[in-house]
């Protein structure tokens, strides 16, 4: 897990479901952050703990260490699985000095897998509390965070509350797993159009990648479709859930979602800059398969500047 992340300023935002990564406490209530960059890094995020989000996250683990363990700087790995989400604590060294697990729902109807990003995160906030007692860590302890997770689609509405993409109507189930192949008509129908972007994904989409997925949601879920205000790959919103940041990654945006990361990178040589501009997605092939309104507001649904 890449370790070596950038400062993540980003400003928190209300959520439906408060429970903290490191601890109880009071979240505050802080507008999102107004821009959203784009990692050049893999699928994993890795943040520096400075943020507000962050801060409240960490104040009070020391409940679940009555004595903390001497060491000067902690790095937590989360990662997340198909059927649980692990945690592990590690010092400057590499040295692991504890790790736990806890297991995430899953429903399977015929070709439908779905999972809950609440469940997801009170998993996650169960395994490092676990892990955070196991190795006698206390939360200030902790200076970064990294972030791994199944390339698995997860829809929002604007408050950062779950959108059903299920055909049961139930809130709840609001990721699309990866291994869900709901969406094999929706890849033959994106495939047939023979786009100049499919030659950078293997020359096809597979019904496990995001496109097919998205299409499948807005004809046979309508209302679902008008609701949500972001989607992202399950680490995007891990991310974004624990620092209020929309930083999307290179890596699933490029593999899962057909972005041009030889765009995106082109663009960060020539402007000498970090920034990310929406240089990579071609809004031609989202136009062609149907998905038009995903280009609307700077990208604003599936990731912008």
């Amino acid at each position: 897990m890449n370790m070596k992340g950038k400062e993540m300023l980003g400003k928190g935002r209300t959520w439906s479901d408060t429970t903290p990564l490191l601890g109880k406490h009071k979240q505050q209530h802080q507008q999102p952050h107004p821009k959203n960059r784009f990692h050049s890094s893999p699928s994993a995020y890795s943040h520096s703990i400075s943020s507000p989000l962050f801060l409240e996250m960490a104040a009070a683990i020391s409940s679940a260490s009555s004595s903390p363990t001497s060491h000067c700087n902690v790095f937590l790995g989360v990662d997340v699985g198909t059927g649980s989400a692990r945690a592990g604590l590690f010092d400057e060294e590499g040295k692991l000095l504890g790790s736990a697990s806890s297991p995430i729902q899953i429903w399977k109807e015929g070709d439908c897998i779905e999972q809950s990003s609440t469940d997801i995160w009170h998993a996650v906030c169960s395994a490092v509390k676990a892990a955070c007692s196991l190795a006698k860590i206390d939360g200030e302890q902790v200076k970064g965070i990294g972030f791994a997770a199944t390339c698995s689609l997860v829809a929002v509405d604007a408050d950062g509350s779950p959108v059903t993409v299920s055909w049961s109507g139930d809130s709840r189930r609001n990721i699309i797993v990866w291994m869900d192949h709901r969406a094999v008509k929706q890849a033959e129908k994106i495939n047939s159009r023979n786009s100049p972007v499919l030659q950078y994904c293997g020359g096809s989409v597979s019904p496990e990648m995001q496109p097919p997925k998205l299409l499948w949601v807005k004809e046979n879920l309508q209302e679902s479709w008008s609701m949500v205000f972001r989607w992202m790959d399950l680490s995007d919103w891990l991310s974004y859930r624990a620092t209020g940041d929309d930083t999307r990654s290179l890596c699933t945006t490029v593999c899962k979602w057909t972005y041009l990361g030889h765009a995106h990178m082109q663009h960060i040589n020539e402007k000498d800059s970090r920034d990310m501009e929406a240089c990579g997605w071609d809004d031609d092939f989202w136009e062609e398969i149907g998905l038009g309104d995903l280009v609307e507001g700077h990208h604003a649904k599936i990731g912008m500047l």
